[in-house]
């Protein structure tokens, strides 16, 4: 038992520094915490969340291996996460400054047009689901970390584990984002940094077809 305990720290460890790491997701929840408030910025976190358990699910079947060596498969795949980046950039860089000034409760600003729960949850699932990085980090996990006589049960409660923490950790990056006080610094000049989330997501999406 020991054995999968030092494979579970270390899978732990890897997956704290890459979901840390500035990215798609990243850059969503804070366009959305920014633009739409804590309640949509938590449930986008919870797609995020979601899409894990899709990559945990064909790394298990082996699809993550076929994509990583047919080229052409993981091309089209890159291509259609830079569009869907751009797509979400557009969104983003056309923000423009509020009509109102007055804050709704619960930190829900009031001069943005809302989206559904099922929009965000919707966003953030193919937000991680599409990045191909995320493709690479879960080949790698499944093929070079974890060992190939770990049993299935395990290698699902990896999995488990891993979706639960990217959830946790986003839901607490929307929760510190849409604070009182972060919310009163940005302020009236928080579409510039909705401008700014834009022109990062263009920069990820140049860089996935690069």
């Amino acid at each position: 038992m020991s054995v999968y305990l030092n494979e579970f720290l270390t899978i732990a460890l890897i997956h704290l520094v890459a979901v840390a790491s500035p990215g798609p997701d990243f850059a969503v929840i804070v366009r959305h915490s920014i633009s739409y408030g804590r309640r949509i910025a938590l449930y986008t976190s919870i797609g995020v969340g979601l899409a894990i358990f899709l990559h945990v699910g064909y790394s298990l079947v082996g699809l993550s291996m076929l994509i990583k060596t047919t080229p052409w498969l993981y091309t089209t795949f890159s291509y259609a996460a830079a569009g869907y980046l751009i797509y979400l950039a557009i969104g983003a860089l056309r923000s423009g400054p509020p009509v109102a000034t007055t804050q709704a409760k619960g930190n829900e600003p009031s001069h943005k047009v809302r989206i559904s729960a099922t929009k965000a949850i919707g966003v953030g699932f193919l937000t991680n689901g599409l990045n191909p990085k995320a493709t690479l980090f879960f080949l790698s996990l499944f093929t070079a970390i974890i060992n190939v006589e770990t049993p299935f049960v395990i290698k699902v409660g990896y999995g488990v584990y891993l979706a639960l923490a990217t959830t946790l950790w986003f839901c607490f990056l929307s929760y510190l984002l849409s604070t009182s006080k972060v919310a009163k610094l940005i302020g009236e000049k928080g579409y510039w940094l909705d401008r700014t989330m834009g022109v990062m997501l263009i920069g990820l999406a140049v860089k996935l077809v690069w």
